[in-house]
Parts: structure tokens; sequence; C-alpha cells
């Protein structure tokens, strides 16, 4: 009775699987075809998602409607830490704008570019993918309105069943968005030039 008690007690202390940490290193976004004429400040807002994207376990899709998070297999930082970082970076990388910069309170802008992340998770429908949609907008200051948004979604094929394949497709998936967003977002900026702002 001893033995298999504590047989019981040594099967129920057993070491917990090792956490394994993830991180996304999408390349910067290459310069825009058209840069606009007067270059102005930008200002990028905290990304907004749903709490699962605030939290630093890696997602799954577990049917059309359901979703599921990862015990052992986690991001670094939080997505939507990591998304507003990224939005940053591919801003800047244009070379187009006055300064990007995280939005602060001793901070000013001509604009605001807000992000929203839809989705950033493994999908297993019809086959397995790694899915990214992210939405932004332009928000101007001046007269308190959004005035140009744009979003991108994509299902990336995952060449592996690990869950290390579908964060190199996660990452490959979102250097693509970024790129693609920062350059609709150059093209706009190039065909609604903004106004003549005064010296800083």
């Amino acid at each position: 009775m001893l033995i298999f008690l504590l047989a019981g007690i040594s099967a129920g202390c057993g070491a917990s699987p090792p956490v394994k940490f993830y991180v996304i290193d999408a390349p910067a976004a290459p310069p825009v075809a058209s840069a606009p004429a007067d270059p102005v400040t930008i200002l990028v807002a905290r990304v907004t998602s749903s709490h699962l994207y605030h939290d630093d376990r890696l997602v799954y899709g577990s049917g059309p409607v359901q979703l599921g998070t990862y015990e052992y297999e986690r991001w670094a930082e939080p997505p939507a830490e990591m998304m507003q970082d990224m939005l940053v970076n591919s801003l800047r990388s244009t070379g187009t704008y006055q300064s990007v910069s995280r939005i602060s309170s001793n901070l000013r802008g001509d604009y605001v570019v807000r992000g929203h992340l839809i989705a950033l998770d493994e999908i297993d429908s019809p086959g397995l993918a790694a899915r990214f949609s992210f939405q932004i907008e332009l928000y101007d200051p001046k007269n308190g309105q959004t005035i140009w948004t744009d979003t991108y979604t994509h299902d990336e094929p995952v060449t592996g069943k690990k869950v290390a394949d579908v964060v190199e497709a996660l990452d490959r998936n979102v250097g693509t968005g970024m790129a693609q967003l920062t350059s609709a977002l150059g093209q706009y900026f190039a065909t609604h030039p903004p106004p003549q702002t005064a010296p800083r």
C-alpha cells in the first residue's frame, strides 16, 4: 500500500514541460515609392485587441468559432505590444516622415496612427496556417476625425507541424502585412498632401 502511495505522489510531482518563448522579428518595410511633399509628425497609439492578445500565450483556432491558448508556448511579450513596436519601426523605415514615435502625454503630432490587432493565431482549416489580421487608421487630431483606414488579412501556409513552424509563418505574414499597410499609408499621403505646417 505504501509503495503504491509513494508511486502516486511521485507521478503527481513530475516536472512540468519547459515553457518556450517566441518573438516575431519581421523585417522593416521598404521605402514607399512616393513620399509626401511635406513630411509630418506621426504618433502611434497603443494597439487595441481582444484580451487574448494582451496575454503572452500563443492562440490557436479550434473549429470555426472557438479559440484556445497554449500553456507552455508563449510570446516573449504580449502581441498587442509587439505590434505597436513593429508599426513604429515600419513607419520609421520609410524615411518619409519627420518623426514617428509612440504616443505619450508630452508629445504632439500632426497625425495619430491607431492599430487594432484582429487575429494572430494558428488555424487548422482546411490546412495548418498562420492567420494575421490587422487594421490601421489615420486620425487627424486637428479636426477630430479618422481620415483613412485600411485592413490586412491573410492566412500564411505553415510548412511543418510544430508550433515553431507556425511562428515562422506568422513572422512572414506580419512582415508582409506591415509592409503593405505602411505602403498604403504612404500612398494616401502622396495623393492627399498635408497642409503646410508652421516651423517647429
